[in-house]
């Protein structure tokens, strides 16, 4: 499932899974998802947070060149298996996703308002 969010270029949001520090490094974490057409995109872990009774997590497309000029951004449902390996599923459910892309906003404005009050990572 896609959504827009304009707003999540590069901002301390982008690091809030990874917490290595945006000042120090700029390079993020990153996935490649095989989309239902076999297509493969890169995508830069923007976050994993909770909404619900779940964790989910936002994922950042990126283009060859490692860039996303279109603000679009993925959510999916995250978990992790017995042995820890991250596991990803689709959210089918309208209301499950509204959820998580309420709280992905919450996410990001937190992120905006530290970064505005110029707190460190």
């Amino acid at each position: 499932m896609r959504e827009e969010y304009p707003d999540a270029g590069c901002s301390p949001s982008d690091c809030a899974s990874c917490q290595a520090g945006c000042e120090k490094n700029t390079e993020h974490h990153t996935l490649t998802l095989t989309l239902e057409d076999d297509t493969e995109v890169e995508c830069a872990i923007l976050t994993v947070f909770p909404a619900g009774t779940r964790e989910y997590i936002a994922l950042l497309p990126l283009d060859e060149n490692g860039q996303n000029h279109t603000g679009e951004v993925y959510l999916y449902a995250f978990s992790r298996t017995p042995s820890g390996d991250p596991m990803l599923e689709n959210i089918e459910d309208d209301e499950e996703y509204a959820l998580a892309g309420q709280e992905f906003h919450k996410v990001l404005e937190k992120a905006r308002e530290d970064e505005e009050a110029g707190v460190p990572l």
